[in-house]
């Protein structure tokens, strides 16, 4: 399993909210890229990017932090929020992002989703955020009617590379990810899945290591700021 440390970026700052309030940030780092870096010196492998602000306004708004990242950082990292668009997923691809998550417009227009999957094979992942099992778009505001587990089926020939699934009232709450909803997911389809949402202890990472689906890895934010999850001890776990 991989670690994927969050970087959530909220009016250029590195942030974590609570449960998807954006009223309900906190600011861990006035500079993204000097904590991008702290993750890499570490030994991170990938890096698990968010524009929060792009995921409301439905356009990227915190661009020149991600490119600052990508300029800096040697190691692969991908990036959900605001991306709803052809032109928008080749410029990201073009600028080194290697990975796009596609979040809003997995629901809102999938044909958008296998265009692009076919387009950039192995650059495309689908971000399922769910709320009690249910889809939520745009920023987690909007609730929909589609499951979790049907949203990622509908994909299952599309070519995606993963699809990263986060539990929305565990994100930020610091009490553990949904394991069973993970791994039922995870069960359910052929595609890579990454658990996003509440990893907050090395214990946490063992769960899903050892929950009975192949998962492809897990993210975490504020476990990593806060100290309650060592990186170095966390990717031993992984790696173990």
């Amino acid at each position: 399993m991989i670690l994927y440390p969050a970087i959530d970026l909220k009016d250029g700052h590195a942030v974590r909210l609570f449960k998807g309030e954006m009223d309900k940030a906190t600011v861990f780092n006035e500079d993204p890229a000097a904590q991008a870096m702290e993750f890499v010196a570490a030994g991170c492998e990938w890096l698990h990017l968010v524009d929060l602000n792009g995921a409301f306004a439905g356009t990227p708004v915190n661009a020149a932090p991600v490119e600052e990242i990508l300029k800096r950082c040697k190691v692969p990292a991908q990036l959900g929020g605001g991306i709803r668009d052809m032109a928008t997923i080749e410029r990201w691809l073009e600028r080194g992002l290697s990975r796009v998550i596609l979040g809003t417009v997995a629901v809102e227009n999938p044909d958008l989703v296998r265009e692009a999957a076919r387009a950039f094979p192995g650059h495309v992942a689908v971000g399922i955020d769910a709320r009690k099992g249910m889809v939520a778009t745009k920023g987690w505001a909007e609730e929909t009617d589609v499951t979790a587990t049907d949203l990622a089926k509908s994909f299952e020939d599309a070519g995606v590379a993963a699809i990263i699934y986060t539990d929305i009232n565990r994100d930020g709450a610091m009490q553990g990810p949904n394991v069973d909803e993970t791994a039922a997911l995870a069960n359910a389809v052929s595609i890579p899945v990454i658990a996003s949402g509440g990893v907050s202890s090395l214990a946490d990472l063992k769960a899903l290591k050892s929950c009975g689906a192949p998962l492809n890895g897990a993210i975490s934010g504020r476990a990593l700021y806060d100290g309650a999850i060592d990186l170095g001890e966390a990717l031993k776990v992984l790696k173990g």
